[in-house]
């Protein structure tokens, strides 16, 4: 379900719902299963997501950020280089195939 839903603004609440179980059932079972927590698993996700479409794609970076779910291009772009140490831009020039 999430995996097909990277590019919706999803939350616990959204997750759980459709797990049918409280938000915090799902993090202690999510935690047990994962070693991590939902949102640091869907940001992984969505992260893995954008450098596949920085790399097979020219769509602009604001477009990458809106079909990973990202709010705003800027908390794309923060996210992306926290986590993958260059920019979004840099990424796509060093990797694109």
């Amino acid at each position: 379900m999430v995996r097909d839903k990277l590019n919706e603004p999803l939350t616990i609440a959204d997750i759980a719902a459709h797990a049918m179980t409280s938000r915090h059932s799902l993090a202690r079972h999510f935690r047990a299963q994962t070693g991590t927590t939902p949102l640091r698993w869907l940001l992984a996700h969505r992260l893995q997501r954008a450098r596949e479409i920085l790399e097979n794609t020219q769509l602009p970076v604001s477009r990458v950020a809106e079909a990973t779910g990202f709010r705003s291009v800027e908390t794309f772009r923060h996210h992306f280089t926290r986590h993958v140490g260059t920019t979004p831009s840099a990424y796509r020039a060093a990797f694109r195939m």
